[in-house]
């Protein structure tokens, strides 16, 4: 069954009552909900006794395959209590399985919004939100369902899509294994099962462990860093770095890249793939030494490799070299045409990063704005940057702010209070306990984007 065949089936399953209640709620009486879809997702909604008339589609980010999957309507507890407070309808899904579950988590959040309806009446507006990967599902029914929702809120997200996210997690780790590792047995895709992927995590990460003792290994690691836009500053128990203490922020990016090795560049590589069919990767025809060019950190790795006393030049060249790395054409097909964007909107959008992000970097959101550039749709467009690091690490004051910006864009048809200062003083108003942090930022661009706006410039 196609993914819009079985979206068409499942809302048809809701809208005739098959296995949801039809009674309506009190007026006055807040309801809490949770039930299952016909394809086995769970999902959970919360309405208060003084609905305002907005429904919030939040879409949870990714779930490692076996990992517990419950359903989820809020990005945290705290925003939650502060959302329900304010009479919003809250709803969202699991999607009916982990991983790259993008086929299984569209068609779950519209039924689930197709669930909420039959129950309580149209709403007078939806707003769709998610993050991480739920910015990519966001996004997902934003270009492909517009008429379902009013607006869009992305918050980290992969806007950047499925196929662009995959190539930039092969570059790191295939300048580790040229650099640290040439001749171990480290297959970087097309890996068949999970012990596999566990195993080439493994051998990988004992390389840039033992390179981290040396000063030349220290500056290779900060250049499979900089391939993938990994910041010096990435998480909040870090101490914040001096802008050319170059130490510490190689010292901060070992620890994220680590974390990149034992998990998206194997593990969750694999399960990928087995959806996809194949290698939905390649960097045939890439110039490393241009994608270096083009990195955010790129100071920092010549810094490095000049108190080495090592060659970025012949590294850069051994980059070059080594044996490329073909994609699957189908594979690449399947994760385009499921996970890639084409940049046109229909409806507004803000889509909000912070600036310290490894998982996610922060330069996604120059990929998504090329793509809506690129399509005629960036009148719809509005993106904002809070100042701190790590992944999704917003306080439910910003979250508060970019809500109330979007839903003032729809309420009068203009963006207006998008610029920092704006933001901040909405977020302080929204929730005074809790940060504020709200900068003017520029992102360089993405070093390896791909949409479906330049479906030939991935390289």
């Amino acid at each position: 069954m196609t993914s819009g065949t079985r979206t068409a089936f499942v809302a048809a399953l809701l809208l005739a009552g098959t296995t949801l209640p039809t009674a309506t709620a009190s007026a006055t009486t807040p309801s809490h909900i949770e039930g299952q879809l016909p394809s086995g997702a769970a999902y959970v909604m919360d309405v208060p006794a003084s609905w305002n008339g907005t429904v919030l589609l939040f879409s949870h980010g990714y779930r490692p395959s076996g990992a517990p999957n419950p359903a989820q309507n809020a990005p945290d507890d705290t925003t939650k209590s502060r959302l329900l407070d304010l009479g919003y309808a809250l709803i969202g899904s699991s999607y009916a399985t982990t991983g790259w579950a993008v086929t299984d988590a569209v068609p779950d959040q519209l039924a689930t919004l197709a669930a909420f309806t039959d129950r309580f009446g149209t709403a007078r507006r939806t707003i769709a939100w998610g993050q991480s990967y739920g910015g990519l599902v966001t996004t997902a029914i934003a270009e492909r369902h517009p008429a379902r929702i009013d607006g869009s809120l992305a918050m980290c997200g992969l806007v950047h899509g499925g196929v662009a996210n995959w190539n930039n997690t092969l570059d790191p780790v295939y300048a580790l294994k040229t650099l640290l590792a040439p001749g171990a047995d480290v297959p970087l895709v097309d890996i068949p099962d999970q012990k596999t992927a566990a195993d080439a995590a493994n051998t990988l990460t004992a390389a840039v462990d033992s390179a981290q003792s040396t000063p030349a290994g220290r500056a290779r690691i900060a250049l499979a860093a900089a391939l993938h836009n990994i910041p010096g500053w990435n998480d909040p128990a870090q101490p914040r770095p001096a802008a050319t203490d170059w130490d510490a922020q190689q010292a901060n990016q070992y620890t994220a890249l680590k974390g990149l090795v034992k998990f998206p560049a194997f593990s969750w590589r694999q399960e990928a793939e087995a959806r996809a069919g194949g290698n939905m990767s390649w960097n045939t025809g890439v110039d490393y030494a241009k994608l270096l060019g083009r990195s955010s950190v790129r100071k920092e790795v010549t810094e490095l490799y000049r108190k080495a006393g090592l060659s970025l030049r012949a590294d850069l060249a051994a980059l070059n070299r080594a044996p490329r790395i073909s994609a699957d054409p189908a594979a690449v097909a399947w994760m385009s045409g499921t996970s890639s964007f084409t940049g046109r909107l229909a409806k507004p959008q803000l889509s909000v990063h912070t600036t310290g992000d490894a998982l996610v970097p922060v330069q996604t959101e120059s990929a998504l704005k090329r793509a809506v550039t690129a399509a005629g749709s960036s009148a719809l467009l509005r993106q904002a940057y809070v100042d701190n690091a790590g992944h999704c690490t917003f306080s439910p004051a910003e979250q508060l702010a970019a809500l109330h910006t979007l839903e003032d864009r729809l309420h009068t048809g203009k963006w207006a209070g998008t610029d920092p200062d704006a933001l901040n003083s909405r977020a302080a108003a929204a929730d005074p306990t809790t940060p504020a942090r709200y900068v003017s930022y520029h992102p360089t661009p993405y070093p390896r984007p791909y949409d479906l706006a330049h479906p030939a410039d991935g390289q």
